[in-house]
């Protein structure tokens, strides 16, 4: 049961003038049986990078695993920190050859990227069939994307600041509590600065079924 897990989720990115905020609801599901009201959808790489997950729940952790990995040789094979773009590329390779690989059980994931270098900071959509993309505003991902992006074109400014852009994550989200099943049982955040990555915090919201 475990291995078949779909996180069927509400996972947000949102570029702020001062930061990237992720967020994403802690639900996980199998078919419409909740088993897991605690789960981990927001996930810290390094002190450079951070990602969001949506999709089959195995999959995901394993490359989230490779891609750490990746990411450390590549910095002791050139001696510098990998860029965002650089980092964005290798999962989105990893995706790629994940979604053609031979498989008894095919699975999907879809990830949301927070990365800073000497450049900025970057937000980055990473598709489950490999292909990257540099957001400049916002995006969501999982069962419950359609209700976030409501909320983000009424509500959002380019001006935000990450501050209000953990408010505008929280009512995204919430937002798809209310009407998807599948997303639920509050938010974890976590911020992607200039000069830090760090998850910030971790609430119930007000959801009904």
């Amino acid at each position: 049961m475990e291995k078949m897990l779909k996180t069927g989720t509400t996972t947000v990115g949102i570029k702020c003038k001062d930061g990237i905020v992720l967020a994403a609801d802690r639900r996980a599901t199998a078919g419409n049986l909740i088993v897991d009201k605690r789960a981990q959808k927001v996930h810290k790489l390094s002190d450079y990078f951070a990602v969001t997950i949506a999709g089959s729940v195995s999959e995901a952790q394993l490359l989230i695993k490779l891609i750490k990995a990746e990411l450390k040789l590549k910095e002791m094979r050139t001696g510098k920190f990998p860029t965002a773009k650089e980092a964005a590329n290798l999962l989105g390779g990893l995706l790629y050859s994940s979604i053609r690989r031979m498989s008894m059980m095919p699975a999907v994931a879809h990830f949301l990227m927070g990365a800073r270098d000497k450049n900025g900071v970057h937000l980055y959509d990473l598709f489950p069939d490999g292909s990257v993309t540099e957001v400049p505003d916002y995006v969501s991902s999982g069962s419950g994307s359609v209700f976030a992006y409501g909320v983000f074109e009424s509500q959002y400014s380019k001006e935000i600041t990450v501050k209000e852009g953990i408010a505008l994550a929280t009512t995204a989200i919430n937002a798809a509590l209310q009407r998807d099943t599948y997303s639920g049982n509050g938010i974890e955040v976590a911020i992607v600065r200039h000069e830090s990555v760090e998850k910030v915090e971790v609430r119930e919201l007000k959801y009904s079924l």
